[in-house]
């Protein structure tokens, strides 16, 4: 995949659908459609992802959006409790933060 200019600006819905397209590389299309994605879908309770998954699902992100990102450093700031809270939403949110 190819890594976007920080020119292109993506809205939340865009930001949504490009994560759940990760999701469903990372964990595969069989399990994706068992499961009602949204973005109060926890990785860990809902979502059910490992950490080899979670870390395969950042790299995604890191390939996509390039140094726009720091995904990796965001996660290294939180403590547990925050790692195993994390949703889909946060994370929306934390891509739109780093586009404005």
């Amino acid at each position: 995949m190819d890594t976007i200019t920080t020119a292109t600006k993506m809205n939340s819905e865009e930001i949504f659908n490009l994560m759940k397209q990760f999701i469903t590389e990372v964990i595969g299309e069989e399990f994706v459609e068992e499961m009602d994605i949204t973005p109060e879908s926890s990785f860990t309770k809902d979502l059910e992802m490992d950490s080899i998954e979670i870390v395969s699902f950042s790299e995604k992100i890191k390939a996509h959006f390039g140094d726009q990102i720091d995904f990796t450093g965001w996660l290294s700031e939180m403590d547990l409790d925050q790692l195993i809270n994390l949703n889909l939403g946060m994370i929306i949110s934390y891509i739109e933060t780093c586009q404005s």
